[in-house]
């Protein structure tokens, strides 16, 4: 096992941290997806292709790499459909389709994954060749800005996997008004929409584990940017004759906040180290980063807040923008207690 990044991972961050800071800092995060810079992120650094195979021209790397790119997208806060991207190349990744993944890795793809309960109740016919599929999902991440959603349907034969063609007729989206205004969701009708059988949906084969592992990731950016921000400002910051940072109990709160911080790296280290290499390791692993790492970036981006007092809660400062994704996240895939209570069903604890 080893927790600490190679080289060729310290190089990965350190660019894809630049490229970030350059193309999209929050004054422009506010201004929500643009389809450039998701395009730059793909044509210039090849990031939707990262995990990938390489027979379906990714970069076929692990997801010791993947973490790292996610951290740093979420500590910039990127709006946008990477993160639903790579949810959906995660069940092809069990599921291959030769077709989506490369048009994945060319960044001509971009596409989202229904979860259970939101695929519940599609149904999918045969028609012309392929499938029409009809049903409602509600909270589809990135359905506004995907191509393609990947969700189980029952068809004639069983459950299958099917890939709805979302630009394409009997396709009603709408958009939804969300707590994080940073990150798409949206309200997806399908009547009859056109799609493909991909095949019998994997019985998990640790999908939803590396589904977890990822957004730990990304909430490890985020708690880690929020860290960052406050003892940034509370260098600044004078009250009372004196910066806030010299009042013993800021130092004792930025501490403890700290700790949160290793101790979340720590983790999510461990279980993407693991979704690459031990998979026997990884239910555990994935349990207890978000049964962790999803409550401590909440309560860092929380305190974040706070202790920048009133203008913290303002429209106007960014510290309600990592407070927001911090929440959503949480709750992306169950709140924390469920992940808790799976853990301690792996532990027989």
């Amino acid at each position: 096992m080893k927790l600490v990044l190679s080289q060729e991972q310290q190089e990965l961050r350190d660019t894809v941290r630049s490229f970030l800071g350059a193309v999209s800092p929050l004054p422009k995060v506010r201004e929500g997806y643009d389809p450039d810079v998701y395009a730059r992120l793909n044509g210039e650094l090849g990031l939707s292709g990262l995990i990938v195979p390489e027979e379906h021209g990714g970069a076929g790397a692990g997801f010791a790499e993947l973490a790292v790119v996610l951290t740093e997208m979420g500590a910039a806060l990127l709006p946008g459909p990477f993160l639903a991207t790579t949810f959906a190349t995660i069940a092809l990744t069990r599921v291959p389709d030769k077709e989506l993944l490369t048009g994945i890795a060319e960044g001509r793809v971009v596409a989202t994954l229904a979860q259970p309960p939101a695929g519940a109740g599609l149904t999918a016919d045969s028609a012309d060749g392929g499938v029409a599929v009809r049903g409602t999902l509600d909270q589809v991440l990135g359905g506004m800005e995907a191509g393609v959603l990947l969700a189980p349907a029952l068809t004639g034969d069983g459950v299958a996997l099917v890939a709805v063609d979302l630009e394409g007729e009997g396709v009603t989206r709408t958009p939804l008004e969300t707590l994080d205004i940073t990150r798409g969701q949206a309200r997806v009708e399908l009547d009859g929409a056109r799609g493909r059988v991909l095949g019998a949906p994997p019985q998990d084969g640790g999908i939803g584990d590396r589904l977890a592992v990822a957004l730990a990731a990304e909430q490890l950016g985020v708690l880690r940017a929020s860290l960052d921000a406050i003892v940034a400002y509370a260098k600044i910051r004078v009250a009372f004759g004196r910066y806030i940072g010299s009042y013993q109990g800021v130092k004792h709160k930025l501490a403890d906040m700290h700790c949160k911080l290793e101790q979340a790296e720590s983790i999510v280290r461990f279980a993407a180290w693991a979704a690459d290499e031990s998979p026997e390791e990884l239910p555990a692993a994935a349990a207890l980063a978000q049964a962790y790492v999803g409550r401590a970036c909440f309560e860092v981006a929380r305190d974040h807040l706070l202790l920048h007092g009133g203008i913290g809660f303002t429209w106007e400062h960014d510290a309600h923008l990592f407070y927001k994704r911090a929440k959503t996240d949480e709750v992306l895939l169950g709140p924390p207690r469920i992940h808790r209570a799976r853990l301690a069903e792996l532990l027989e604890l």
